[in-house]
């Protein structure tokens, strides 16, 4: 057995986000199969309660929009040019002995992610992004922030595309995990739909009282 959350995107003011945290049969192994099979789990699971459809949004997502809005899919902009998202949030981390390590932008996500642990030393301080500073709490703040950069200049076609009623990303686990692109396409979602989705990117202090509002009342 094992918990795994789904988020629930909320259109009207409060939290954006309702996390729903299910039990499910749990199919061990690193097969693409086998985390299909615990996504399916998922949603079954989620369906039992009422909420349907579910979108899996990672890699492993049987659903190709799923797909697409994995951060290791997506591209952000930087400086005119477009770089993947896992290696712009790698390249963002400061840590507090060895400092920033911009040049993790430039590699492939996988790379920068087994490089940031190299290199990486001491607590994360802060985060550094086009030459602006970002806190680190929220912890998942600049993450969903960043994530939620990439896809809003797609947002008419999102608008389109995301008809379900929550997210789920079978890799993260609310006990080892702090970021969850699950989360983060929740997140915009409820921003999109009360109309707030651009304003948040333009101004990250807005959407990070959002999430300490979240944490407040959750």
């Amino acid at each position: 057995m094992a918990v795994r959350p789904i988020f629930i995107p909320r259109a009207a003011h409060g939290p954006l986000v309702e996390e729903l945290p299910l039990q499910i049969n749990w199919h061990g192994g690193f097969a693409v199969s086998q985390k299909q099979k615990n996504i399916e789990a998922l949603h079954l699971k989620a369906c039992e309660h009422g909420i349907q459809p579910v979108l899996e949004i990672s890699t492993k997502s049987p659903n190709e929009v799923g797909r697409r809005l994995s951060a290791f899919s997506l591209k952000i902009e930087v400086y005119g040019a477009m770089k993947s998202l896992e290696s712009v949030y790698q390249s963002s981390k400061v840590f507090a002995n060895s400092g920033q390590h911009e040049q993790l932008m430039d590699l492939d996500p996988y790379q920068a992610k087994k490089e940031v642990r190299r290199l990486g030393s001491g607590p994360i301080t802060a985060f550094r992004f086009l030459d602006q500073e970002f806190p680190t709490e929220p912890m998942n703040a600049f993450y969903d922030w960043l994530y939620i950069r990439a896809i809003v200049p797609h947002e008419q076609w999102l608008r389109k595309n995301l008809h379900f009623a929550a997210y789920s990303d079978i890799e993260f686990t609310p006990s080892k995990s702090v970021n969850c692109q699950g989360r983060a396409v929740a997140e915009f979602h409820a921003l999109s739909m009360r109309g707030e989705a651009t304003k948040c990117v333009h101004d990250f202090d807005m959407f990070r009282r959002m999430l300490l509002y979240a944490q407040r009342n959750g």
